[in-house]
């Protein structure tokens, strides 16, 4: 099922929804992905898992790490790893800038979502800092409080 994201400006395939939970998150920023045929396939039909993913910056090129992109069940590339790293596609001083951030202790890059803009795949990758205990518990508590919220006016709105 494709969504539309407003932030994106193109059709959700995928959210890390932990990484929302679990990081605070500084900066986003847009990138490409290189893919083979068939991943794009699987990736199209929400067959991705963003999950423990994170991006790492080496030798001038960016990788996705650990992003699950099951098989295609149609197609014949036997030899597949669904795990392997994959490219993002930046510009230079955007590199340098993202190579810069997750040298200082405490940064990483997570990829926060896989989105579709003008027919191709996208991902948004943010510069995180992980989060304290309480600071997770207070996102909690904030969720709680608007959920009471939202049904005390579904109820007064009846």
């Amino acid at each position: 099922m494709l969504l539309y994201n407003p932030m994106t400006s193109g059709k959700l395939l995928a959210k890390n929804k932990k990484a929302y939970f679990d990081y605070e998150i500084l900066e986003k920023l847009e990138a490409g992905i290189v893919l083979i045929g068939s991943e794009v396939k699987s990736i199209k039909g929400s067959h991705v898992q963003l999950k423990g993913s994170f991006a790492s910056v080496k030798k001038g090129r960016v990788l996705l790490e650990n992003m699950h992109v099951s098989p295609y069940k149609y197609s014949v590339n036997t030899g597949y790893d669904p795990l392997h790293s994959r490219e993002l596609l930046l510009k230079k001083k955007e590199i340098e800038h993202l190579a810069g951030l997750s040298a200082q202790k405490g940064f990483t890059l997570i990829p926060l979502e896989i989105f579709l803009k003008n027919n191709f795949i996208k991902v948004l990758l943010g510069v995180c800092r992980g989060k304290a205990q309480h600071d997770k518990r207070d996102t909690l508590k904030q969720r709680a409080v608007g959920r009471d919220v939202d049904q005390g006016l579904k109820k007064f709105t009846r």
